[in-house]
């Protein structure tokens, strides 16, 4: 069963603007360039940052061995440098909707957070962070992708991989390739993002399947230059009509 694709998701909905004047349209999510953080320290943030500025549209702070305190930390000082230089890049957190909550409550540059399938449940963090915060689930099989399906209310994009073998994870999943992605596309109202080793290269690829976008954290994390990636990156996705073609918008009230 093919369902449509027609929409776009829109997030930063405005309220009564002070002066009542009409409020700012919303800002469409940009997954086309989905970077995933790795490391701790002052490189983390200032790569986040270079990311950001050269257009990647979403940037997961990703910190598995560190504590809740140590994370916010992370996470306050990514927020801070990405919202100085690219205030409509979305700051998400990985697995710790807890952790996002705390940012988001100090008013940092936080968005919301990106769940794995043994984190905190959809509808749980949905509760916690409110109808505007982003929310992403990783998902791989036709099976995780129609059950992600079944909360589309709730959610605003999936992670599907990996594409090929890491080694920064081993999920146990078979990797999809490029005609995995095919049939989760047509499986999903959801965007969704191709994750697992995914390079430049494998991007123009990756865009013809229908996928909304691609999460890299080596590939950036990694390189001499991170804003060229971002640009090669985004470049596949162009002759694309680009967000509003992939994934239906969440129905916010």
């Amino acid at each position: 069963m093919t369902l449509p694709h027609d929409h776009h998701h829109d997030h930063d909905r405005p309220g009564l603007d002070v002066d009542g004047a009409a409020p700012a349209a919303p800002v469409p999510l940009d997954l086309r360039c989905y970077l995933v953080t790795s490391g701790s320290d002052r490189r983390t943030v200032e790569t986040a940052a270079a990311a950001a500025a050269a257009g990647a549209g979403i940037v997961q702070v990703r910190a598995k061995g560190l504590e809740a305190r140590e994370l916010l930390g992370l996470v306050t000082a990514v927020a801070r440098a990405v919202g100085s230089v690219a205030p409509a890049c979305r700051v998400l957190v990985d697995d710790r909707a807890d952790v996002a909550f705390a940012a988001r409550a100090r008013g940092a540059h936080v968005h919301g957070v990106h769940l794995g399938q043994d984190d905190l449940p959809v509808a749980a963090a949905r509760a916690l962070l409110g109808p505007d915060a982003i929310i992403g689930l990783t998902t791989g099989t036709l099976d995780l992708v129609r059950s992600a399906e079944g909360q589309a209310e709730l959610l605003d994009y999936v992670g599907a991989g990996p594409f090929r073998p890491t080694p920064t994870k081993d999920s146990g999943r078979t990797p999809l390739g490029i005609d995995g992605y095919r049939t989760l596309f047509a499986s999903t109202r959801l965007p969704i993002v191709a994750i697992g080793d995914v390079m430049p290269a494998d991007v123009p690829a990756l865009a013809a399947t229908g996928v909304a976008g691609v999460a890299l954290m080596r590939a950036i994390m990694g390189a001499s230059d991170p804003a060229a990636v971002v640009r090669e990156v985004l470049a596949g996705f162009e002759g694309d009509p680009g967000p509003a073609s992939r994934g239906a918008p969440r129905q916010m009230s």
